[in-house]
């Protein structure tokens, strides 16, 4: 299947907002809201606060589009300081280097899973991060050789993706979460 990648915007916004209504909020309503340092306004429920953040470009994402312009999955990232991280308490025991960039959340809608769209969804971050001006880009994921894994532990990808992305393990950092780091070179 080819898929088409365009960015998270106020434009895009309907596209975005459709997918995730379409597979129930993802994971109870998160609107991949949950990393943010910022969450909007105090009291918004959590779409209008991630609308918010994306209509004055304080969310960031590659959305991926199938052949018929409907929005398939899409791939969060943003800069260190706007995007929390999870297992924080063991990252901080021995911190790596600070990077310029997170990759936070790798969604694929529930109908188009294992058809590429994660794949996608991340090389198309990682363009958006090296038109930005690239650097050190941090994701932390989840092992799957050998296990079978649940989807909720997966929500950042897996480390075998970003393998193939040309990240490389730094540290574990829970029973099979590891720090993923890949210098990025401007475009």
């Amino acid at each position: 299947m080819t898929y088409a990648i365009t960015t998270l915007e106020a434009s895009t916004w309907d596209l975005f907002a459709e997918l995730v209504d379409r597979n129930d909020g993802i994971f109870g309503g998160c609107w991949c809201l949950s990393f943010h340092t910022d969450r909007g306004e105090p009291g918004l429920d959590h779409r209008t606060a991630k609308e918010q953040l994306v209509r004055t470009g304080r969310a960031h994402a590659a959305l991926v589009l199938d052949e018929d312009g409907v929005a398939r999955g899409w791939a969060q990232y943003g800069p260190t300081a706007d995007l929390k991280i999870k297992n924080r308490i063991r990252y901080e025991q021995d911190p790596p280097p600070t990077p310029d960039w997170r990759i936070t959340c790798i969604f694929t809608d529930r109908t188009h899973r294992r058809q590429g769209v994660a794949g996608a969804a991340l090389e198309g971050a990682l363009d958006q991060i090296a038109a930005r001006g690239g650097g050190l880009v941090e994701a932390i994921s989840e092992v799957t050789d050998g296990r079978v894994a649940q989807s909720r532990f997966l929500f950042s990808g897996t480390v075998e993706l970003l393998e193939q992305y040309d990240f490389a393990r730094v540290r574990q950092v829970g029973k099979h979460a590891w720090i993923m780091h890949r210098d990025l070179p401007p475009t």
